[in-house]
């Protein structure tokens, strides 16, 4: 094995390129943008995020989502080396919990090292111009050699084995968990927290080698980025001697050491599991705050998932949305404006479980698949949210488990038009700190049809099927600031 990962990484051709990818998963992402004052963007750099999305053998499935920085190097190079380091034969259904947090450990610290290999003789050549007399053109290939090894990268990987999820962190991105419960609520489950100056398990760690958590916590950063576990990095891996803040530490602070979560049951599982990079959380919340941050991208997921016929279609259309909502904030010039004055790169990795999208042939007007879900609605101007109702398909049973097919294929699977679903209620919780919020809709933007479709009227027009009256009153109570539109308010005239 190990004989046939050398051979791989030594050839030209990518050892994932024969790997199947999973047809239950859909990507959607983002290029970083800086916003001008007439509102236009602009992108900085190249896109630093990567991803992967594999069904290996043995009813074994893998995804990950990386943010890069400084470059895309390190990103690009996880990304491929990580799938070698796990689904060439070293996971199969044999193994036991502990075995596969194990072998997720063991992955990303050979991942790691063996980047490091790869930029040995860049930094031998650094130290070795940095040591003597530097005439001017070595200065130009100094810089050359600075950005050739330096940059680093954050990861969240999804495994599921044995239809059980593990979830392998390491950073700042996130994962969360979507499901329907038995008696009908929707519970949103953050698996983990993110590794940052403000994470108090972190900051205890970093102590325990000699770090002062406090001055960590008043800097926020540490060599430029919030993370205090990461990739690649070779300043604060080898160099932390030199950096104020790690100068005390007495063993390596800054790890790529994965917290890893799992085992979870899917065994019976109805909804979605989404990975998401840093800068798609960031974009979410410098736009609305992060108090609703997870129910609000699983709110938007759900409404894409009624309305779209492909995942893919999904997850881009979600981080349009997010792009959208970030954009409009920042051209409002109100309270937050000045926090969305630009994204980094953004992606988001949807993988369903027991989920069966849209049919394109069916719209709202026929029934049976559409239920309301509530989202937090916010005014920039004031710190209250109201509940502005989308919608939540849920898929008909004993279809899918996990991307096995069970019963029919996910583009035969059809829902019954007409069937009855639970109220739908979205409820919110951090496994690390177990806190939990919930919303609900009644459904009342959704008007009651038949399975007809609807006939215009004389001028043409059909009637609208969603009453936004209700929203309109709300926006109107929100923004009462004595202005108004011509025709009397906000809405269709």
């Amino acid at each position: 094995m190990a004989a046939q990962r050398r051979n791989l990484t030594q050839s030209h051709q990518s050892w994932t390129d024969d790997l199947p990818l999973c047809q239950v998963c859909g990507v959607g992402t983002a290029t970083n943008c800086v916003y001008g004052p007439d509102g236009k963007g602009t992108q900085t750099h190249t896109n630093e995020d990567g991803h992967f999305r594999f069904r290996g053998e043995d009813g074994c499935f893998l995804y990950g989502v990386f943010n890069g920085y400084d470059g895309n190097r390190v990103a690009n190079f996880v990304s491929q080396r990580l799938t070698a380091e796990l689904l060439l034969g070293q996971l199969n259904s044999g193994h036991t919990d502990s075995d596969v947090r194990r072998i997720l450990t063991q992955a990303f610290d050979v991942v790691e090292k063996s980047y490091f290999e790869t930029i040995d003789d860049a930094l031998a050549e650094k130290a070795h111009l940095l040591s003597n007399y530097l005439p001017p053109h070595n200065e130009e290939r100094l810089k050359e050699l600075e950005q050739e090894v330096s940059g680093g990268a954050t990861a969240v990987v999804a495994l599921i084995l044995n239809n059980k999820l593990y979830i392998a962190n390491v950073g700042t991105n996130r994962a969360l968990l979507c499901k329907s419960s038995s008696d009908g609520q929707n519970q949103v489950v953050q698996i983990g927290r993110p590794h940052t100056t403000d994470n108090e398990d972190e900051l205890q760690r970093l102590a325990a080698v000699g770090v002062d958590p406090a001055r960590v916590r008043q800097a926020g950063q540490i060599a430029g980025q919030t993370s205090t576990r990461r990739i690649g990095d070779y300043k604060v891996k080898f160099n932390y001697a030199e950096i104020d803040l790690l100068s005390g530490a007495k063993s390596k602070p800054i790890i790529a050491e994965p917290e890893i979560h799992g085992s979870q049951s899917l065994e019976g599982v109805t909804g979605f599991l989404l990975l998401m990079s840093e800068g798609l959380i960031n974009a979410l919340e410098s736009a609305h705050g992060p108090e609703q941050a997870n129910q609000e991208i699983v709110a938007i997921v759900a409404a894409e998932l009624a309305q779209q016929t492909s995942l893919e279609a999904v997850a881009q259309s979600v981080v349009e949305r997010v792009k959208r909502l970030h954009h409009d904030v920042y051209a409002s010039g109100r309270q937050r404006a000045a926090l969305c004055s630009h994204h980094e790169d953004m992606t988001l990795l949807i993988r369903t479980l027991n989920y069966t999208l849209a049919d394109g042939a069916l719209t709202p007007t026929q029934g049976g698949r559409i239920y309301p879900v509530s989202v937090p609605y916010s005014n920039s101007q004031s710190t209250s949210k109201t509940s502005v109702t989308l919608s939540l398909v849920m898929p008909s049973q004993g279809t899918l488990t996990n991307g096995t097919n069970t019963a029919s294929t996910l583009e035969e699977g059809t829902p019954t038009p007409g069937s009855q679903s639970p109220t739908a209620t979205l409820q919110s919780t951090n496994t690390q700190t177990q806190s939990s919020s919930s919303s609900s809709g009644d459904g009342s933007l959704f008007r009651q049809r038949g399975s007809q479709a609807a006939q215009p009227d004389e001028t043409g027009r059909v009637p609208p099927y969603v009453d936004f009256s209700q929203f309109y009153r709300m926006w109107g109570t929100d923004h009462s600031d004595g202005q108004t539109t011509q025709g009397g308010g906000l809405g269709p005239q």
